[in-house]
């Protein structure tokens, strides 16, 4: 079986490489993401997810993993932000506040998938505005849910997590490297 990788998230692929997976390609899938009316968070992420996988061409021999991550505050979805001042808007949202950090895999081998999702709680710090500037300019805001990675600079913003470190990346290894086992794709964790 060779593996498919849905996605052109390059933390999704070093975060793979961690448990000893190379894709055999990388297959980025187009979807619509707009939440439909009255959506929650967890069922839009794992509807997300899904769809990514299905739109994913793939053989009788390939294997596809397709996730998406979801930045939640209560019942508000926060995606990605269209401009840096919805990226401000965001931060200074979940500054102060305990937020929900989701991740919805899915694995397709022709009509089989597996799929799981993985919430975690984070509580980011009180925010200043010269805080929100400095990591508004470093630009890594850019195509991350709630407008930051926690790998990068974001990292100093976040005092406390509960859950999955590598979900809030993007991709939760534990739950990824189980779903790709029972796929028949080895993994060296």
């Amino acid at each position: 079986m060779r593996l498919i990788l849905g996605s052109a998230s390059p933390r999704r692929l070093e975060l793979l490489s961690q448990i000893g997976v190379v894709p055999y390609a990388v297959r980025p899938a187009d979807v619509d993401e707009t939440p439909q009316k009255r959506e929650m968070p967890r069922p839009y992420c794992a509807r997300m997810a899904l769809e990514k996988a299905q739109a994913v061409p793939a053989d009788a021999d390939e294997v596809v993993l397709s996730a998406d991550t979801t930045v939640s505050l209560g019942r508000r979805i926060l995606g990605k932000p269209e401009s840096a001042a919805q990226a401000a808007e965001f931060l200074h949202l979940l500054g102060g506040r305990r937020h929900a950090v989701i991740t919805a895999v899915v694995v397709r081998a022709g009509a089989r998938v597996w799929r799981r999702d993985v919430v975690t709680a984070v509580k980011m710090k009180r925010l200043s505005d010269d805080e929100v500037n400095a990591y508004l300019d470093s630009g890594e805001w850019q195509g991350k849910a709630g407008a930051y990675g926690i790998q990068g600079r974001a990292g100093a913003l976040i005092p406390w997590i509960s859950g999955s470190f590598t979900g809030v990346v993007g991709l939760p290894l534990a739950e990824t490297a189980q779903l790709l086992q029972a796929a028949g794709i080895r993994c060296a964790a």
